[in-house]
């Protein structure tokens, strides 16, 4: 005889035994996903708990409801398919809160600040190119130190050379902001190599810079712009065989910076011919002020200035935002106006928030339009 699973509904409004909530949960894995549905529950002692998520529009902290006489808690959320959602539990005890993971849940983003829990609605799949392909080459990975520098001080870069690099070849270059991020938080340098491998991504050379105080250097400081396209640009033509051409240069950042590449292009137009930005913190204002806090001021100053002439930065640009982000609707109102200019722009949106795994899973549709490998040159 085949019993049915007990649902959440089973359990609601009325007294519940432990060996009935131990038959509701043991076995499953959550958050509980059932069509558009998800169910996430926490078994503790509480004065409350609540779902702490990072969807813009949305309440911040959704509250569990208790099953009657059990420490059994649950959050019943509709998450549209395809979602990729992070989140935290925040247990309520004594007046006070405490942030912690989902212990029921194994799925974990990790980023600079530590890790979320991850909720995967229904159709979402982890990219199979993120994960080692024991048939890629691998690239190489070198550590360099250019010491004089606009700052005034030395500045780390890590060059990545696809496998089968050869001085007699010329490459393309792609020059990446939060280099360490990228590699530790979006796999990529494993992206790479999988993407060249299966021609997807054509054979580049790699600059992952590593800012100071990033906050003040990407907003359009002069500085920064001039070490991105003064000195890190002639010493990686000066030192490597690349092209040298527009086209073959790529600049890429995520969040502050993707301002810090439209800025570094946008001062010199005609130089770098591919723009990769994720999420970027686009911050303008029509009329009045802001309110995003002082760290936006020199943003909402360079962007501002740059919807008033935008020019011609560069040829090809790739957009991508998460639906769940505040910054949904900047990155949005950017597009036409890019396209306005001629530019051949490609915009993405994705059921996701503003963190490193979105940008992750976007990097094979965003690199291949901007530097496509064979695949792409033959069968597109």
């Amino acid at each position: 005889m085949i019993t049915r699973r007990l649902a959440i509904d089973d359990l609601r409004g009325r007294r519940c035994s432990a060996d009935e909530v131990s038959a509701f949960v043991d076995g499953r894995e959550f958050p509980l996903i059932e069509g558009r549905v998800a169910t996430f529950v926490w078994r503790g002692d509480a004065d409350a708990v609540q779902l702490r998520h990072f969807i813009y529009g949305l309440p911040a902290e959704m509250p569990f409801s208790r099953v009657d006489g059990t420490d059994l808690w649950y959050c019943v959320v509709e998450v549209p398919e395809r979602s990729r959602i992070e989140y935290k539990l925040n247990i309520v005890r004594n007046g006070g809160g405490e942030w912690i993971r989902d212990p029921r849940n194994s799925n974990l983003a990790h980023d600079p600040f530590g890790a979320n829990s991850v909720c995967h609605g229904e159709g979402y799949s982890t990219p199979s190119w993120i994960e080692v392909d024991p048939e890629a080459r691998p690239g190489t990975i070198e550590e360099h130190v250019l010491r004089d520098t606009p700052f005034g001080e030395p500045r780390r870069v890590t060059l990545y050379k696809p496998a089968r690099f050869r001085a007699t070849r010329r490459y393309p270059v792609l020059i990446v902001h939060d280099g360490g991020d990228y590699l530790n938080y979006a796999a990529a340098r494993t992206v790479l190599d999988n993407l060249i491998h299966r021609d997807e991504l054509m054979p580049v050379v790699v600059a992952f810079t590593h800012p100071g105080d990033r906050l003040i250097e990407y907003p359009d400081d002069p500085r920064h712009v001039a070490y991105i396209a003064e000195t890190l640009l002639p010493w990686l033509e000066s030192s490597l065989p690349l092209y040298g051409t527009p086209e073959s240069r790529c600049l890429m950042g995520a969040s502050f910076g993707g301002v810090a590449s439209l800025a570094v292009a946008w001062r010199h137009p005609g130089v770098f011919g591919r723009l990769l930005l994720q999420s970027g913190s686009f911050a303008f204002t029509e009329i009045g002020d802001h309110s995003r806090g002082p760290a936006f001021d020199p943003v909402v100053a360079f962007m501002n200035q740059f919807r008033a002439d935008p020019g011609e930065p560069s040829q090809r640009v790739f957009v991508s935002c998460g639906t769940y982000e505040t910054l949904i609707y900047e990155n949005r109102s950017l597009v036409p106006l890019l396209q306005q200019t001629g530019m051949a722009v490609r915009f993405v949106e994705a059921r996701d928030g503003h963190n490193w795994e979105n940008w992750r899973d976007r990097l094979r549709e965003g690199l291949s339009w901007l530097l496509p490998g064979h695949l792409w040159m033959t069968y597109e």
